[in-house]
């Protein structure tokens, strides 16, 4: 399932520079900012398409298990599971997604960006390259936040994407400046 979030039509034709945007969380209004910025000096209407994969209810789920003390779960394993109401965690992913989704777009036009989006359900690489093909996309962004080990391994989405699709790949991390992530500050200094 997707929630577009749009003015008008995906692709208007020639004379668009299309920019999709393939984000982890909703994009901050520095980020928003820092991302425009890039396209400051094409003549071309530049219009981004942020997708936002559904945050995933399973893995919420495994994740609030993992987290619980061993005992506990190995004390009442029954009594944990019939706590979780897995239609309200799906139904809170949705609209957790949605929120982070409307703020993105939100927030790169209040940076002066024409923005579209969508909350996608596929695997994210997929549906980055669907996207990309479908509105004829000049590049791509992807925004998340520093995944070291998955990055070292090439594991990431920005590695698998750029194996994928046949545009422009740049990876952004959120929350820091380009001076940041060039080794001014933490940045991928490390990777």
């Amino acid at each position: 399932m997707t929630q577009d979030i749009r003015n008008e039509d995906i692709h208007d034709g020639v004379g668009t520079y299309d920019v999709v945007m393939l984000v982890e969380h909703a994009v901050s209004a520095d980020d928003a900012r820092q991302v425009r910025s890039l396209h400051e000096e094409i003549e071309d209407r530049v219009v981004y398409h942020v997708l936002l994969p559904l945050e995933d209810a399973a893995a919420r789920i495994e994740s609030a298990m993992g987290s619980l003390a061993a005992g506990e779960v190995m004390s009442s394993p029954a009594m944990v599971m019939s706590d979780v109401d897995l239609d309200a965690v799906r139904k809170d992913c949705r609209e957790r997604s949605e929120h982070d989704l409307q703020a993105s777009v939100a927030a790169l036009r209040a940076a002066g960006a024409e923005a579209r989006g969508t909350v996608v359900s596929e695997p994210p690489i997929d549906a980055l390259a669907e996207h990309v093909a479908k509105v004829d996309g000049r590049e791509a962004i992807i925004l998340t936040r520093p995944h070291v080990v998955a990055e070292f391994f090439h594991l990431d989405w920005t590695s698998r994407a750029r194996r994928k699709i046949g545009v422009p790949c740049l990876h952004l991390l959120e929350h820091e400046t380009f001076a940041e992530q060039a080794g001014g500050g933490e940045g991928a200094t490390g990777v």
